[in-house]
C-alpha cells in the first residue's frame, strides 16, 4: 500500500534551504519516491495554521517512507531542515 508524507513548511531562510532543495531529491529516489506536490502556496479553507509551502511526496510503502525519514535524520539534511524550516511532517498510508 503507497505512504505519502504530507509536509507544510515555512521557510526561515532561504538560501540556507536551497542547499536541502538541490540534494533532497536523490534521497527521495533512492528510496523510490515522487513529488505529487512540491512548494506549492497552500490556500487554507480551515484551521488556524498557514503554511507558506506545501509539498506531499508518495512511495510504495509505509517501510519506504520511514527508511527514506530514517536516512534522512541521520544525515546533515536533517540539520539544514531544523536550521531553516518549521515544519510539520505527517506520514499516511492510502490507496492501491
Amino acid at each position: 500500500m503507497p505512504a505519502f508524507l504530507i509536509i507544510d513548511l515555512n521557510i526561515n531562510d532561504i538560501g540556507g534551504f536551497m542547499e536541502y532543495v538541490r540534494r533532497i531529491p536523490e534521497l527521495i529516489e533512492k528510496y523510490s519516491g515522487r513529488y505529487l506536490v512540491q512548494g506549492v502556496e497552500p490556500k487554507v479553507i480551515e484551521g488556524k495554521d498557514s503554511p507558506g509551502r506545501s509539498v506531499v511526496l508518495e512511495f510504495p510503502s509505509k517501510d519506504h517512507a520511514e527508511e527514506f525519514l530514517g536516512e534522512r535524520a541521520s544525515s546533515d539534511l536533517h540539520d539544514i531542515w531544523v536550521r531553516t524550516t518549521e515544519a510539520r511532517i505527517l506520514l499516511v498510508e492510502g490507496g492501491d
